[in-house]
């Protein structure tokens, strides 16, 4: 699920660089989510497959050169006007920089702009991710003031391990064009 603590950090990010992955960027993106220790560490399999198979929705940021965050999304199936987003994370060296947002900003400008214009984003997160909460809210506040609505998706018991409750944002309809 999403995750962007701010922390204070000793080198500043002087230059930012958000792309599509390629399947070179998948290991990159596993070693992120796994130096975060608050995400849920998926196979490195399956961060390649998304960097083969959604690189359209999904996006790797460099900072100063290096990998220093990732998102991974994908277009709902019976609705491709949703994306919904399945983890955010930021390197610690990275974070308090608004890349996330930045990350999130970029990905949802080029799909609206696409032949199927993204008009709501979705996203799960734990009661307690008020970063990932802020993240989302401020993204709605940013295009357009789009209404944001919550719903339990899954609860604790559906999972099969000591999981917390996800909660679905949704958010929409967002304002096209992108915001400024």
């Amino acid at each position: 699920m999403p995750v962007t603590t701010e922390i204070p950090r000793a080198h500043p990010i002087n230059d930012v660089r958000i792309q599509r992955p390629s399947t070179a960027d998948g290991g990159e993106m596993w070693r992120i989510a796994w130096r975060s220790t608050s995400l849920d560490l998926n196979s490195s399999y399956a961060y390649l497959l998304y960097c083969r198979d959604f690189p359209d929705t999904c996006r790797l940021a460099y900072a100063n050169g290096e990998p220093a965050g990732f998102l991974l999304g994908y277009r709902r199936p019976e609705n491709p006007e949703t994306l919904f987003v399945w983890q955010v994370a930021v390197d610690e060296s990275a974070r308090g920089r608004q890349l996330a947002s930045r990350m999130l900003d970029d990905l949802v400008q080029d799909l609206a702009a696409s032949d199927v214009p993204v008009r709501h984003v979705e996203t799960t997160i734990t009661e307690d991710n008020t970063a990932s909460q802020q993240l989302f809210r401020s993204f709605a506040r940013r295009w357009g003031d789009a209404d944001v609505e919550t719903a339990e998706l899954f609860s604790a018991a559906h999972f099969p391990d000591d999981h917390a409750g996800e909660v679905l944002y949704s958010i929409g309809p967002i304002d096209l064009p992108s915001p400024n």
